[in-house]
């Protein structure tokens, strides 16, 4: 069924006409259009949003990816997800032909390559070709030929395994899970002559259950076996194509069992860092103190039996309990370690910010506090703490009530010495408990007051290189000679395995 009707990608930071634009098919609203449109709506814009204005009424799909705005519209009912996927699908493309970072100059300047990759990647609103290998053998690229002659043979003679999962992790206050995902994602490189056919294994603790419990929604490149994972589960048999390419991917539930929930703590989850939320602090209940848990020792880390990658650090062999400083399996690195802290719009500043590690800073642009702790400062384990003080809205009459040191009695009007401005002489111990007490009270709705300027969540982003947070492993890589075609006698391919687990604000604590 005919879904995609047009592409168009825009320049964040640049108004008028798009970068590039692709129609498939029907008459799809224009680009000065459709761009307003989306501006219209507040940040952050949600993916999909209906347009009723428009004739016939259509859906705006969007997605952002290096200040490049990727807009598509569909009129009939269509699946949002294949819309975003195919998206995605375009950016991933666009960078292995005309490279990366993707850039609109970039778009620009091969815009022959662009508008042939758009054409081949959907027909008539269908989608058909998305795999780069297969793209190569339709689209006409300038130098691509040479380029693939002067790498004739592939000398590199290599294989290699990426696994990166990202988290998603939602706590309550208390500290009990509402969320645990891990995204994951297989990358296969493939730098070998000939025809390989390659078995890679893959292993979790409790074995083939727990390998079965541990990867949930498989999804594989057309070159997998399937019916080798459905009958051995773990086994992924396929003839890899050239170069690099996403293998598989999947999905990991870490949240506990019903049992575990009873006796739940962040270790349950085998993370590096756990963080906690204080607010209403100090007599006047105006600061809040962050802590964040740092552990360089747990269990469940995963390792690999196939050897380091040159330059990546991250690849070799390993053990079941890692200590952070390597970048290894057997001893992963803890890295661009931050803090976000969303504060009220309402706050005019926050001051004061003591933190006993790294650096924190207020942007009052976006109205969220940074703590940034660097990799040295984050490898020893222990508590870090960050304190900070909010300044709230002024309020006219709390400014009258505290000029010259004086404030106003609610019920007579007249002014009352304050212990700040005058000391109570002891000789009047009456007076003296009166201030206290006001003091007391007035401290005490200055609590109330400053309650609703303080965070209400914190969200944690780290990267570990040598580690997964679901336990998966690579067991083995191995060829079968008898399968395989144009090897060569004797052909040992170099093999390497990396480990990487992401946190892009995905450790959210609600408080």
């Amino acid at each position: 069924m005919s879904a995609v009707e047009a592409v168009y990608i825009f320049n964040e930071n640049k108004q008028g006409n798009p970068c590039a634009r692709h129609v498939y098919r029907s008459r799809p609203p224009t680009s000065r259009t459709l761009l307003p449109l989306y501006q219209r709506h507040p940040k952050p814009r949600p993916s999909v949003i209906y347009l009723p204005e428009v004739n016939p009424p259509t859906v705006l799909f969007s997605l952002l990816h290096s200040n490049l705005l990727f807009l598509s519209t569909a009129s009939n009912d269509v699946e949002p997800l294949f819309i975003l996927e195919f998206l995605h699908r375009i950016i991933d493309v666009f960078e292995e032909f005309i490279g990366g970072p993707l850039l609109s100059s970039r778009i620009e300047s091969s815009y022959d390559v662009v508008a042939q990759l758009l054409g081949e990647m959907c027909d008539a609103g269908s989608v058909c070709n998305t795999e780069p290998n297969a793209l190569r053998d339709d689209v006409d690229i300038p130098g691509w030929m040479d380029k693939l002659l002067g790498g004739v043979g592939l000398p590199g003679n290599e294989l290699y395994v990426d696994i990166i999962e990202t988290l998603h992790v939602t706590l309550a206050p208390s500290g009990r899970p509402l969320a645990a995902l891990a995204n994951g994602s297989i990358a296969f490189t493939s730098k070998i002559s000939g025809v390989p056919d390659l078995l890679l294994t893959l292993s979790a603790s409790g074995g083939k259950l727990g390998l079965e419990k541990a990867i949930e929604l498989p999804v594989f490149h057309p070159c997998v076996r399937l019916a080798r994972w459905k009958d051995r589960p773990g086994e992924l048999s396929f003839v890899p194509p050239d170069g690099k390419f996403m293998l598989a991917g999947y999905e990991v539930d870490l949240m506990p069992s019903i049992h575990d929930l009873k006796s739940w703590s962040n270790a349950n989850l085998q993370l590096p860092v756990s963080i906690e939320v204080y607010k209403s602090l100090g007599p006047s209940g105006a600061e809040f103190e962050v802590r964040l848990a740092i552990n360089n020792t747990f269990p469940g880390a995963a390792y690999a039996s196939l050897p380091p990658r040159p330059a990546l650090g991250s690849r070799s062999s390993g053990r079941s309990t890692p200590v952070f400083g390597g970048g290894t399996s057997a001893s992963p690195t803890l890295q661009d370690l931050h803090v976000t802290i969303p504060i009220p719009e309402s706050v005019r500043s926050v001051i004061d910010l003591r933190a006993s590690r790294g650096e924190a800073y207020f942007i009052a642009s976006e109205s969220v506090v940074e703590w940034r702790i660097s990799a040295k400062a984050a490898a020893s384990p222990g508590t870090a703490t960050l304190r900070c003080t909010i300044v709230g809205p002024l309020s006219d009459s709390e400014d009258d009530d505290m000029m010259n040191g004086f404030h106003t009695n609610p019920g007579s009007g007249d002014y009352d010495e304050q212990q700040d401005a005058y000391q109570a002489s002891s000789k009047e111990p009456a007076k003296a408990s009166r201030i206290r007490e006001q003091q007391e009270s007035q401290d005490s709705r200055r609590v109330q007051q400053n309650a609703p300027l303080m965070p209400s969540s914190a969200s944690v982003s780290f990267s570990v290189k040598g580690w997964l947070a679901s336990g998966i492993k690579v067991d083995g890589l191995n060829i079968d000679t008898r399968k395989s075609r144009g090897l060569g006698e004797g052909v040992k391919p170099y093999k390497g395995v990396k480990y990487l687990t992401v946190s892009k604000k995905g450790i959210e604590t609600r408080c």
